[in-house]
């Protein structure tokens, strides 16, 4: 496809966590986002972080190597390393930004909604219902967790994806027990603690929004524990948005300013929704199955258009 700005090919890089030779089936995402681009005539490549060099240099145009070589940069860059986007991945987005690229999404966005407290914060301040959150510190305090937050409780990893890094402690004994081994093995490590919405146990809506339109929405059931990934082997329905799962996951991915997201709602005993988080580089095979739709084709035809309109 040509660039309505330039007449040329248009370019674009996805920013992973292998090259372009090694992307396969499991990289579902990415390979379905390669064969939309290459359906409409867009040059996608795929790239490692570990590929690029750096150069601060008033000479923007040779300020960014891939392989040792200068290359043209591309007319938008696709980050697909959600939470384990690191600070030099961080760096590349952020050089390719200050060049002009598009970037869906950006690097500001991206390190807000790594930082699951940071968002949580964001959320609460904007009024919007989120889970009661508490950041951890060693030693804790067992009467101002069982007072602010009770039991059972969850227990997360400030940053992860697809359910990694959250257990669920039936108990205040349980949750002792893991207290005191990650205070062992890691007295500094970052974790919060939130409120267990039991209503919501073992099942979540995952909404799926692209440049502040829904474009799918599922319900993910657990078919194991509390955690209803599809990732992790949950089963995955189509759900019927209503107006409040609609204002709830758009404001959330405005909020951050979320060109690409996948927003987590829980259910709440009363009837309404909880965010629990947002996603920047959220997975959509489920979605696809679930809605019959392309929706590698719908972000494509999106990125197409805000190239076009810058």
């Amino acid at each position: 496809m040509l660039s309505k700005t330039t007449g040329k090919l248009m370019r674009g890089w996805i920013l992973y966590f292998k090259d372009h030779d090694h992307v396969g089936e499991k990289d579902y995402g990415v390979s379905r986002m390669l064969e939309a681009a290459q359906a409409k005539g867009i040059d996608l490549k795929v790239f490692r972080p570990e590929q690029f060099e750096l150069i601060v240099t008033r000479d923007d145009r040779k300020s960014i190597l891939l392989d040792g070589k200068p290359m043209p940069i591309p007319d938008f860059l696709i980050p697909r390393m959600g939470s384990s986007t690191n600070y030099f991945a961080l760096a590349i987005i952020r050089q390719l930004e200050r060049l002009g690229v598009y970037v869906c999404n950006s690097a500001v966005t991206i390190e807000t909604v790594k930082d699951k407290l940071h968002m949580h914060q964001l959320l609460a301040h904007s009024n919007l219902p989120s889970p009661k959150t508490m950041l951890l510190k060693f030693p804790v305090n067992h009467e101002v967790v069982k007072r602010e937050i009770g039991f059972p409780i969850i227990v997360k990893n400030i940053t992860g994806t697809e359910g990694n890094g959250i257990y669920l402690c039936q108990s205040e004994d349980k949750f002792t027990d893991l207290m005191e081994l990650i205070y062992t093995n890691n007295a500094a490590a970052n974790i919060i603690l939130q409120e267990f919405v039991a209503f919501s146990s073992g099942r979540d809506l995952r909404v799926f929004v692209v440049g502040g339109k829904i474009i799918g929405c599922m319900q993910r059931i657990s078919t194991t524990g509390f955690k209803a990934n599809f990732s992790r082997g949950g089963r995955v329905e189509h759900y019927v948005v209503t107006p409040e799962v609609a204002r709830l996951a758009v404001e959330t991915a405005n909020l951050v300013n979320l060109d690409i997201a996948g927003i987590d709602l829980l259910f709440d005993e009363n009837g309404g929704y909880k965010v629990c988080e947002a996603n920047s580089s959220p997975g959509f095979k489920g979605l696809e199955q679930v809605m019959g739709r392309n929706i590698a084709e719908q972000i494509i035809d999106y990125i197409i258009s805000r190239v076009n309109q810058r």
